[in-house]
């Protein structure tokens, strides 16, 4: 009985989800003609509130698709220091996009309409870079899943429009964001030009993400999709898989929100320390010496990430069942 709570990324499908994939049907979708994509793309523009979708193999391109977007080489985005952009995607955005990251400090990995006025440069100065673009994340994968509520988003939102700034969202767990918040995830997205989410994490499907914004934007963004190597043909075998996740596994992600709740009550009570907020399903933990607690749990059968020395990190995801939560929260209690 292996555990693995190192991400919701290692999710499998379920098998309501293999059979949808199984009978998609497909076709060739660079040429526009797979009917799978299509659906999985108007579907999820229509739960976001927006125009159009664009289907992606991964989040990581849907961000630097979102970025080339709304950009031109040499502008300048506000985005916070600890943005999964920032640590996890191989500097895309300079390397490949050519633009210049102004980031936000904190812990939470969130930003503010201070933060925004603080950092925004209109280019006018000769020596400067202009401001052009406002990325948030929602929610935080390095804040502990820390999210952005509706209130929050439409202060930046109002901002962005005030100094004409376009607004990404790196919406990766965006449901989990939407069920936090108790609100549909189209309220979330309203105020952004672009946001991408991520089929592969806590829903479930194997692979795929889905920017979603104006027909004009996306249809700028499959060019630039396209360039990236992006373009696949018979992608409605996946499609079928976000399809099924988006239509069926939603409400789950609720399950993992309380589990985090649950493991995080119990522990405290038993002097463990969380030094982040645990509103979704992400828990980081401090503990004397994280890689040695890794080792430690993974011969229990119980596998985790260390982020720091002294931290680790736990995902609950739709994969664990009652009776492993019940293992592994009895397994910390006995290490406490």
């Amino acid at each position: 009985m292996l555990i693995d709570l190192r991400s919701d990324t290692v999710t499998k499908p379920s098998p309501g989800m293999r059979e949808a994939m199984a009978q998609a049907e497909v076709g060739d979708d660079v040429y526009g003609e797979d009917p799978t994509v299509i659906e999985l793309e108007q579907y999820s523009a229509e739960l976001l509130g927006k125009e159009a979708g664009l289907f992606n193999p991964t989040g990581t391109m849907s961000n630097l698709i979102a970025f080339l977007t709304l950009t031109n080489p040499g502008d300048a985005v506000i985005l916070a220091e600890q943005a999964h952009i920032i640590h996890y995607e191989v500097g895309g955005l300079t390397r490949v996009a050519n633009i210049l990251p102004l980031t936000v400090p904190g812990i939470l990995g969130k930003i503010t309409e201070e933060d925004i006025w603080a950092r925004y440069n209109t280019g006018e100065d000769v020596h400067h870079a202009p401001t052009t673009l406002v990325s948030i994340e929602n929610t935080v994968n390095r804040g502990g899943g820390a999210y952005y509520d509706y209130e929050e988003v439409s202060r930046i939102g109002r901002v962005c429009r005030q100094l004409g700034l376009k607004l990404h969202c790196d919406g990766a767990r965006i449901f989990n964001s939407a069920i936090a918040c108790n609100i549909e995830a189209r309220y979330l997205a309203e105020p952004c030009d672009l946001i991408n989410f991520c089929l592969s994490k806590g829903l479930g499907a194997p692979a795929g993400s889905v920017l979603c914004g104006s027909k004009e934007l996306i249809q700028r963004a499959r060019k630039f999709r396209k360039l990236l190597g992006g373009g696949m043909r018979q992608a409605g075998v996946l499609a079928g898989g976000g399809l099924y996740a988006l239509k069926h596994h939603i409400d789950d992600l609720r399950k993992d929100h309380e589990r985090a709740t649950i493991f995080r009550r119990t522990l405290e009570e038993k002097g463990w320390f969380f030094p982040l907020p645990s509103p979704t399903n992400i828990l980081f933990v401090r503990v004397p010496n994280a890689p040695k607690f890794v080792q430690t749990l993974q011969e229990k059968n119980i596998l985790i990430n260390a982020v720091l020395d002294d931290y680790i990190r736990i995902v609950f995801h739709r994969d664990i069942t009652d009776t492993q939560f019940q293992y592994v929260l009895e397994t910390f209690i006995k290490l406490s």
